[in-house]
């Protein structure tokens, strides 16, 4: 018996709906994730103590190809890229250059701890920064240290030292723009790690590190707890502990997308500081809370009638900048105020939102890609919900 073949239209129909699908699903795919799995290779890190005998390579690997199995499982518009995916060594300069070159939103690199002591323990997640302490100091330098185990060392990292505090200073000029990003994904790690390890919660720090200084996006560096504590290592080495840990870095992530995802659709216009105070970060990373625009800062803010005004903030520093300073790329009438011990720099105060949304192009013409628009209420800085539900 012939068999009755589609109509020809209906054929084309179908080609035509699929290819859509095709490209839409190739469109929708606009955020990448950079997973970097520590060490590797003939770089083994640090080892876990005599009772569980497993090198921080493996466990970072394990908990970084889990972790992004969850994000290629459930988030169909996130691209992942992993470092690597197998026993390899990678240099500490090719590990960023991966993420410039696929010119990726986000860098998240995985670690584990150790200490000559037993005792210490817990979960903590760095940024880029100044360290606050000589402990920082130590974690940063052991993973800077990675580079003398490469060829030609101090050739491919022009002259850096890891042990030297000038080199670490260095680092930090010129990535402040990715500070906030970054303080909000750390913030929700170290939330989720909480809410679904027993891990301690160590907190959100600062240090120099090489891996993060040179990436151009927003990045982390978390430390999964250390092989050198029983109680921790124990968790580590487990599958159902590794598990854990990959979706608590999973959830994390989620929510950080989510506030990426709300600011792109409304064109950059969300601060990600909302988040940071949805989660209870520190502004000042270690030991300081949030803090309101101090009157003498709030002087500075704009005194029109209005109650509530809107301003373009664009950059950050830790110091005081001058008002002709060279960080503005010549944008005039820079304002700022200072939320804990850092200065937040603002263009184009006015109480009409939409005015100021038309300048967000001139902003972002100057380099500035990441500025958002913030809202203020008698120079106190407030959400924008807060600000549009006046």
């Amino acid at each position: 018996m012939r068999q009755k073949q589609l109509p020809y239209f209906f054929i084309i129909f179908l080609l035509i709906v699929s290819f859509s699908e095709n490209i839409y699903a190739q469109q929708k795919k606009n955020f990448t994730i950079i997973v970097d799995a520590g060490h590797g290779g003939h770089d083994s890190g640090t080892m876990g103590n005599k009772k569980y005998k497993e090198y921080e390579k493996d466990v970072a690997l394990k908990v970084a190809l889990k972790f992004g199995k969850l994000i290629e499982d459930n988030m169909k518009d996130v691209n992942i890229i992993y470092t690597r995916k197998s026993d390899v060594f990678i240099t500490l300069k090719e590990r960023p250059n991966i993420a410039n070159r696929k010119d990726a939103d986000l860098f998240v690199s995985i670690h584990c701890n150790a200490n000559p002591k037993s005792s210490p323990n817990g979960a903590e997640t760095y940024i880029l920064g100044m360290h606050k302490n000589k402990a920082n100091f130590e974690v940063a330098k052991k993973e800077n240290s990675v580079i003398f185990l490469e060829d030609d060392y101090s050739l491919s990292y022009q002259g850096f030292d890891p042990n030297s505090v000038e080199s670490i200073i260095a680092l930090t000029l010129d990535q402040e723009r990715y500070l906030e990003k970054s303080l909000l994904l750390a913030s929700l790690v170290q939330k989720n790690f909480t809410s679904s390890t027993p891990l301690k919660n160590r907190g959100v720090k600062q240090a120099g590190f090489w891996v993060l200084a040179q990436t151009y996006m927003p990045s982390i560096l978390t430390e999964l707890g250390f092989l050198s504590n029983d109680k921790d290592a124990k968790l580590l080495m487990s599958d159902s502990g590794q598990n854990k840990l990959a979706k608590s870095l999973y959830n994390a992530f989620k929510e950080y997308k989510k506030y990426w995802d709300d600011q792109t659709v409304v064109g950059n216009d969300l601060s990600f500081e909302s988040g940071l105070n949805d989660v209870g970060a520190v502004v000042a990373v270690e030991t300081k809370t949030s803090e309101a625009v101090e009157p003498k800062e709030a002087e500075k803010v704009n005194s029109l009638e209005s109650p509530v005004s809107y301003a373009i903030q664009f950059t950050i520093s830790r110091s005081k900048l001058k008002d002709d300073s060279h960080h503005f790329k010549g944008l005039k009438n820079v304002n700022y105020y200072k939320d804990g011990s850092i200065y937040k720099y603002i263009y184009y105060e006015n109480p009409s939102y939409s005015e100021v949304t038309s300048k967000m192009k001139d902003v972002k013409a100057k380099g500035f890609k990441d500025a958002f628009v913030v809202a203020f209420r008698n120079g106190e800085r407030i959400s924008l919900d807060e600000a549009r539900n006046r």
